[in-house]
């Protein structure tokens, strides 16, 4: 399997499982990402115990990568502290972003570094990091 086979499974698998997709009874946090120019829209809950992140998850629609990228960050992110997620947040937009090249730098976002190649598609970059801003906001209210 080549690097583009990878990449093309993963997001398929991300986009079209449904085990991060689901709402949380009493959530701690909520937020809505949108994405105008995709359509894209997320909401994220949280449930948060002290600074654990014990649970999230998504509902919402849009584009297979944007569906996906909620997906991986969800999974990276869970049980995870608040401080953590965060760091993780900001190496994530800073592969897209083409700021962190270093493979061993990225290697802490696990699958989500199959999305680093979007940062060739100007057009999905938006669709790949709403949810991180997302999350971003969430913990900025």
């Amino acid at each position: 399997m080549d690097l583009n086979e990878i990449y093309t499974t993963l997001i398929m698998e991300h986009s079209s499982s449904k085990h991060n997709r689901r709402k949380l009874e009493n959530p701690d946090l909520c937020e809505k990402g949108h994405n105008p120019s995709c359509g894209d829209e997320i909401e994220l809950e949280l449930k948060i115990n002290g600074d654990i992140i014990e649970d999230l998850a998504f509902t919402g629609q849009g584009c297979a990568i944007s569906q996906a990228s909620t997906s991986m960050m969800i999974d990276l992110i869970k049980g995870k502290d608040k401080k953590e997620a965060l760091e993780l947040v900001e190496t994530f937009i800073g592969m897209i972003k083409r700021e962190i090249n270093d493979e061993e730098e990225l290697e802490v976002l696990e699958d989500a570094i199959v999305l680093k190649n979007i940062s060739n598609m100007p057009a999905r970059v938006k669709c790949a990091v709403l949810a991180w801003h997302t999350l971003k906001e969430a913990f900025n209210k």
